[in-house]
């Protein structure tokens, strides 16, 4: 039991909640910063199964809101502070690039200052993102690529990123930075491609859908398990010094590939034919079952992604241990059993939003 106390914004999310559990079973105390909500049980699914721990604790915050923060660690007090809280998908953020920059930027500095004033000997992690290497300037990208940010949320993510290291190296306070490709799992929102894809295999197979409607499928991304790498973000605060840590598989498959992936999972194997947004794919039968919508382009397209974990497998010992097939399965294999729920129940299931 190691008898310490995390406190982590962003709780409620993917790597939220799979932090929260990863840290219970180490005998910490958690502590979500989580924003005040009408009808909160909706939003925290993904830890409502945590409440009845006794060392779980939730505590109203938010990001944009200065004293909220400064209230929470004066009283926590916490031993590890994970800013996993972001305004963090990316399409979103061309459409409200001030939020993004108030949320995903300033709420690092916000955590910062709040760590620095009521809890200097708190060890602080920043999740960075792949996002802030954008127009890569080399491959595979490194500690040391230069950031090229081709989104309002990568420009975020790189502020935060500097600001942490300045605070590092201004106050001498124990502050890194997680700089995470993709990772995916269940728990991912339907808006991600990924977790959209795997949803939409579920209800074609279930007969509530004829075809998915996708934007760049040439795209090129790393992805991980979202459960494997939660646990290099607290390895990186168990180290004598505080640095800053890629962390990916450094294997990069496009999205078409996890398409052929996830719709073999529900046996159709698709053929692929026509260019740019003219793209489709076929099954075994004929039927159209991708089409490309121009609409789900981004204004600044990210064509390649791929990590070097070099650094972090020396220093922290960090290992794949979930592979890219493994994952797509265990997120397809899940929605099908959310699918079948629904049928059972006599209710529609979810659906990806547009």
């Amino acid at each position: 039991m190691s008898g310490k106390t995390a406190l982590i914004t962003g709780i409620t999310g993917q790597d939220g909640s799979y932090l929260a559990e990863l840290l219970l079973d180490k005998g910490y105390t958690v502590y979500g910063l989580v924003r005040r909500v009408s009808q909160p049980s909706l939003g925290r699914n993904l830890i409502n199964h945590l409440m009845s721990n006794d060392r779980f604790h939730v505590l109203n915050g938010d990001l944009a809101d200065q004293n909220s923060i400064d209230n929470a660690v004066h009283q926590v007090k916490p031993d590890e502070f994970y800013n996993l809280g972001a305004m963090s998908f990316v399409p979103e953020s061309w459409r409200s690039p001030m939020m993004t920059a108030d949320i995903t930027g300033l709420g690092a500095l916000r955590c910062l200052e709040a760590v620095r004033k009521h809890a200097p000997d708190c060890r602080f992690y920043q999740a960075g993102s792949s996002e802030q290497y954008g127009k890569v300037r080399e491959v595979p990208q490194s500690e040391t690529t230069p950031f090229h940010p081709r989104s309002p949320y990568g420009c975020a993510k790189v502020m935060a990123f500097e600001i942490t290291r300045n605070y590092r190296e201004s106050y001498n306070m124990y502050a890194c930075t997680g700089i995470l490709f993709n990772h995916e799992s269940p728990r991912r929102g339907l808006e991600f491609v990924t977790r959209k894809v795997t949803m939409m295999a579920a209800r074609i197979k279930h007969g509530f859908d004829e075809c998915l409607h996708i934007g760049n499928v040439d795209a090129k991304r790393d992805w991980g398990f979202a459960g494997d790498y939660v646990e290099m973000q607290w390895k990186m605060l168990q180290q004598d010094e505080p640095d800053d840590y890629v962390i990916a598989t450094g294997r990069t498959h496009s999205i078409r590939d996890m398409i052929n992936l996830a719709f073999s999972h529900i046996d159709l194997e698709l053929t692929w034919s026509g260019e740019g947004v003219d793209t489709i794919a076929t099954d075994q039968g004929g039927v159209v079952r991708v089409r490309t919508n121009p609409k789900f382009f981004r204004p600044a397209e990210v064509d390649l992604l791929i990590g070097d974990p070099t650094y972090a497998k020396e220093k922290l010992g960090w290992e794949t241990k979930t592979t890219f097939e493994q994952l797509i399965e265990m997120m397809v294999e899940s929605d099908l059993a959310i699918v079948q729920e629904a049928v059972d129940g006599g209710y529609a299931p979810p659906t990806p939003p547009e």
